[in-house]
């Protein structure tokens, strides 16, 4: 049943569901809707002249994904892969995208009274994809606004990539 169907059945709209991503020891939630599907890795072609985040492309059944290594792209230490390592496929302000992660762990549906917007100190012009801080039983969850993690720039380099 869908998000819409479960609303549509009395499920509350005061709620959202996201698609929890570990990057290292943090977690960040991608709105459900945003995640068109979640593989393995893949045999990933570089690309010359891209961004230090930008893994390459990939072929998915005949269409050709840039990759986005998120640990990269938010300065976090790179890891090695593991067999738990995951390619979130998602649309990045129109662009299809993989977004290489440590993991995939659950599907959450958050309360939107437990969201906060991120403090001020943390949402600098360099993190302005972080859209909230969801408090839960003990741990956070950063939310991530997808169509922000590029800018103008790197989007016009990834929609390229795809020609």
């Amino acid at each position: 049943m869908s998000v819409a169907q479960q609303e549509g059945r009395g499920v509350s709209t005061s709620s959202e569901q996201v698609v929890v991503l570990n990057l290292g020891d943090e977690q960040y939630g991608v709105d459900i809707g945003r995640v068109q599907e979640i593989i393995r890795p893949q045999v990933i072609t570089r690309v010359p002249h891209t961004p230090a985040f930008v893994e390459g492309i990939i072929n998915l059944r005949g269409r050709v994904i840039p990759v986005i290594d998120l640990c990269a792209r938010f300065g976090l230490p790179r890891r090695e892969q593991t067999k738990e390592t995951r390619i979130a496929v998602s649309d990045v302000a129109g662009v299809t995208v993989g977004l290489v992660v440590d993991g995939v762990s659950e599907v959450l549906r958050i309360d939107r009274a437990c969201i906060e917007p991120p403090s001020p100190i943390v949402a600098g012009v360099d993190s302005s994809f972080i859209r909230g801080i969801a408090k839960l039983d003990g741990r956070l969850v950063i939310l991530l606004e997808v169509d922000r993690i590029l800018s103008r720039e790197e989007h016009g380099v990834l929609a390229s990539e795809r020609q």
